[in-house]
């Protein structure tokens, strides 16, 4: 697990160099609050409150001004009015902002519009009233699995249905599948392995290094070679409470600032068009550059360890480590 996130952040900003100098701004956003976990953990209180403190005791010192983006349906129904207020007031307490990912992160390829519409007005009846308590609005939505409609006709009204609600839609630019490394990094948690653990952890900031090299040009061609303010989107879950503080540097490094989420919407680009109607979840940046007809470059896959641990099981990858550790 990483330790003193601050003096990690401190001593790479101080070793970047001229890349500091650089003027790029990144808006931080965790998806699928409370907590990436199994259900009983968000049931039981006390589990769910560590899970929580230990993920904010991570982040919030790093001062990253980001946005939480919440399932209210992730909290059992026994537990939910009492013990969801209280987790995100934590967030709240601890300068986050928070937005709508729906109540049961419904997938829109497998409903109705109307469906996906009411899942996301049943996804802030605790959060709307909790954030008007303290004199704030309910304004940011980010659609699960960055699914915004497979068809135009969904397409649209799911984004006339969210502006209607007031909603403004959070973008994603950069997506680095960090929820993929985390499944894995949960699977080598149940084996009790810390050497997988490090592992994976260290292919996570691999990858992430790996998919800023993509990504940073890959905008700059749809601005006409200026960076716009990038948005990315990682989860809440153990692989970030204990490797956040790296990621956090690697952009740092980079020259990165950290903004929240409307200073870096403010960026013209999010004023772009997008009319990517596929059945695919994507970064923003693909469906602009499809929206103004050129053909789309993807991002590097993640390792082809972690995508094939992903499929399986934690048996399964038991089973793969010990065959690499015993193979000539």
């Amino acid at each position: 697990m990483i330790s003193r996130p601050l003096l990690v952040a401190a001593l790479v900003f101080g070793l970047a160099g001229p890349a500091a100098a650089q003027q790029r701004a990144v808006a931080v956003t965790f998806d699928d609050l409370p907590y990436q976990a199994p259900e009983a953990a968000l049931c039981d209180p006390d589990a769910a409150r560590a899970l929580t403190r230990d993920l904010i005791a991570v982040v919030a010192p790093l001062d990253t001004h980001g946005t939480i983006f919440v399932n209210e349906g992730k909290v059992c129904d026994a537990q939910r009015a009492v013990l969801l207020p209280e987790l995100l007031t934590l967030w709240l307490d601890a300068g986050f902002e928070v937005g709508n990912h729906t109540f049961s992160h419904i997938n829109i390829h497998q409903n109705t519009a109307e469906a996906y519409l009411a899942d996301a007005d049943r996804g802030a009846e605790i959060t709307r009233p909790l954030l008007e308590a303290r004199g704030q609005k309910l304004r940011w939505f980010r659609h699960p699995y960055l699914f915004t409609g497979e068809t135009p006709e969904k397409h649209a009204a799911i984004a006339s249905g969210l502006a209607e609600r007031g909603y403004e839609v959070a973008p994603v630019t950069i997506d680095n599948v960090d929820w993929m490394f985390a499944d894995v990094y949960r699977k080598a948690e149940r084996l009790d392995d810390p050497a997988l653990k490090a592992r994976v952890g260290e292919a996570y900031v691999a990858y992430m290094t790996t998919v800023l090299d993509f990504f940073e040009p890959y905008s700059a061609e749809i601005t006409g070679g200026r960076e716009p303010a990038q948005v990315l989107l990682l989860h809440a879950n153990s692989l970030n409470r204990d490797y956040y503080p790296r990621i956090h540097a690697l952009y740092l490094a980079r020259g990165y600032r950290f903004v929240s989420l409307g200073e870096a919407l403010a960026d013209p680009i999010y004023s772009h068009a997008d009319s990517y109607v596929r059945a695919n979840g994507i970064s923003w940046l693909h469906r602009w550059t499809r929206t103004d007809g050129r053909a789309i470059r993807w991002e590097p896959e993640p390792p082809e360890w972690i995508v094939a641990a992903n499929r399986g099981t934690a048996e399964d990858l038991a089973a793969a480590q010990s065959a690499a550790r015993t193979a000539p």
